[in-house]
């Protein structure tokens, strides 16, 4: 691909961060549509000492790092970024990860949240999603565009199982241990 044609594209990220010892690792799966089956790009950081974790504080952990990964990338390519987690985690519109990430970027680029497990009194906000043969659901939560469409892109991620692919390739990457 040459360097006018990416510079043209419009494009998605879903990103994840890993821990272990004193260092976290940050991935970012680049693509252009929904449908994909392979990434245009991984990107990884590494954050030296992050943040430790704190109960329901768990963004002043994982957005530092995010925010570290996306510096790596053209922010004004992008848009719409995925994020392992939530954006709300209750019916009162309590603020998670995504909701910190979109804020971050002044409300410019929607955040899709793609959780595997729910939260106790959070269903106002959040969309269930069923993949594959799979009984168990996704919980999808968005800000910045609506529920439905963020539900309706996840769905129709490549993929037969009940985590998309990308995202797979996502968690796999991030798992990876540091050559």
């Amino acid at each position: 691909m040459t360097a006018k044609r990416k510079e043209s594209l419009s494009m998605i990220i879903a990103v994840d961060v890993y821990y272990e010892e004193n260092q976290a690792k940050s991935v970012g799966v680049i693509f252009q549509s929904w449908e994909d089956s392979k990434p245009l790009e991984v990107i990884i950081s590494y954050t030296e000492n992050p943040h430790e974790y704190e109960t329901g504080f768990f963004y002043k952990r994982e957005l530092p790092c995010i925010q570290e990964l996306l510096n790596l990338t053209d922010i004004n390519q992008i848009h719409t970024i995925v994020v392992d987690g939530y954006v709300y985690l209750n019916n009162e519109k309590k603020p998670g990860l995504g909701h910190y990430v979109y804020t971050y970027f002044a409300g410019k680029i929607p955040v899709i949240g793609v959780a595997k497990s729910a939260f106790h009194d959070n269903e106002a906000f959040v969309q269930k999603i069923y993949r594959g043969s799979s009984s168990k659901p996704l919980y999808i939560t968005s800000i910045g565009m609506e529920l439905a469409v963020a539900a309706e892109h996840i769905q129709s991620m490549y993929g037969e199982y009940r985590f998309p692919h990308l995202l797979k390739l996502l968690d796999k990457q991030t798992k990876e241990a540091r050559l």
